[in-house]
């Protein structure tokens, strides 16, 4: 059987086939020790037209990025911060406020420029946030507060998770809205 996609097979102590998309738009097969090859193929075909539209999608995401990179300000460490200590404040205060509101408690916050990432809730409470949602609306930072605080009542992304958040902002879905189209912009401001 020729194949139009080309995958790499990563085998592991796992129960079932997974199928990953990179950034960059290459194809992983997660598969357990043993699984066949017959398989694995049945299984890239049966999901081959999912496979070409994410992995074109994750390519041509991944290909704006770089040009953004290459566009992107240089900052110096002082400008750098600056900017993570105004961050620092922002969240502070508002994972104060809203943690209240919402009766749940957390650990430490961290400050970073994750690449991937606007916001993390770890399994024990830590959160972290990405420096540069300070150049968003204030409305899309209370978003990824809220969404990270949500955390703490439901670790996933589940439908209850959902109304955790529409519970304190009902209209969260124009900020997810706002990121998703605005997200990379936030890379270029400084």
């Amino acid at each position: 059987m020729s194949f139009p996609i080309s995958y790499e097979i990563i085998y592991s102590k796992r129960k079932s086939v997974a199928i990953q998309i990179r950034p960059d738009g290459q194809v992983i097969v997660r598969a357990p020790y043993g699984c066949p090859r017959s398989f694995i193929n049945s299984f890239i075909h049966q999901k081959a037209d999912w496979i070409v539209k994410h992995s074109a999608e994750n390519k041509q995401r991944y290909e704006k990025q770089v040009q953004l990179k290459k566009d992107r300000p240089t900052l110096s460490d002082a400008q750098r911060r600056r900017y993570i200590e105004t961050a620092r404040s922002i969240f502070t205060q508002k994972a104060a406020y809203y943690a209240r509101l919402m009766g749940v408690t957390y650990g430490r916050i961290s400050i970073r420029e994750q690449k991937t990432r606007w916001g993390s809730c770890s399994s024990k409470g830590n959160l972290n946030f990405n420096w540069r949602l300070i150049f968003a609306p204030e409305e899309v930072v209370d978003y990824i507060v809220v969404h990270e605080l949500a955390h703490r009542k439901e670790m996933n992304h589940s439908r209850a998770f959902y109304d955790v958040v529409a519970s304190v902002l009902p209209d969260y879905k124009v900020q997810e809205k706002w990121l998703k189209e605005n997200g990379e912009k936030l890379w270029n401001c400084v």
